[in-house]
């Protein structure tokens, strides 16, 4: 039996729509992820440099490898799992640099910050480990965990590397409950006090010459 061109156009776009919907039922279904930050943007006018700067330099350093993208960690008896359905607005490590930067950048401290690549001297060379960067559940599942955010701190001389000074900052925030909604701000004000510690720190030990 003949078919006119017209009935065979037909079927094939009927075959092709198809498949199409035979291919969208199956992919997955998930729930959209809930984006949260930490750390605060300093506005433009608490941003100066102060006479008599200092300048130090913040090299490259690790940040926790199993925290340093956008997920949430958290332990819980020694185990690690990852807070479902959540995320970072972006990877930790990269709001953990913007936050050291507003951090030095918001004190009227003779520290500045020098960022890789722009013209100006340092006197010093900071580095900024990030140990720790997590939620522990240290009294069960269900109760509000304890944030902790630990960070090595190291400063060394820009021309002689020799060793200025090193020390270790730790903070631990309990959320105010056993939600997101009130784990990430245990984060933001764990991260905005240990900063503040830091920042005293490097200045008080950041000398002019």
């Amino acid at each position: 039996m003949m078919r006119s061109p017209a009935l065979l156009r037909l079927l094939a776009v009927g075959a092709t729509s198809l498949a199409l919907s035979a291919c969208v039922s199956l992919l997955p279904k998930t729930k959209p992820a809930h984006l949260y930050r930490f750390g605060q943007p300093v506005s433009a006018d608490a941003v100066a440099t102060p006479m008599g700067a200092v300048g130090v330099f913040r090299t490259n350093a690790s940040f926790q490898r199993e925290a340093a993208g956008d997920r949430l960690l958290t332990i819980t008896g020694g185990k690690a799992a990852y807070v479902a359905e959540t995320r970072w607005v972006a990877p930790a490590a990269v709001l953990w640099d913007e936050a050291v930067v507003a951090a030095f950048d918001a004190d009227a401290g003779p520290v500045r910050l020098i960022a890789r690549g722009e013209p100006a001297s340092a006197a010093y060379v900071l580095r900024l480990d990030v140990r720790n960067f997590e939620a522990h559940y240290d009294q069960g599942p269900k109760a509000p965990p304890l944030v902790v955010v630990r960070v090595r701190a190291a400063m060394t001389g820009a021309t002689d590397r020799g060793l200025v000074g090193e020390k270790l900052f730790e903070k631990r925030i309990r959320a105010g409950d056993n939600r997101v909604s009130a784990i990430v701000p245990a984060y933001d004000r764990a991260v905005s006090e240990v900063l503040a510690e830091v920042v005293a720190w490097t200045n008080e030990n950041a000398k002019p010459t």
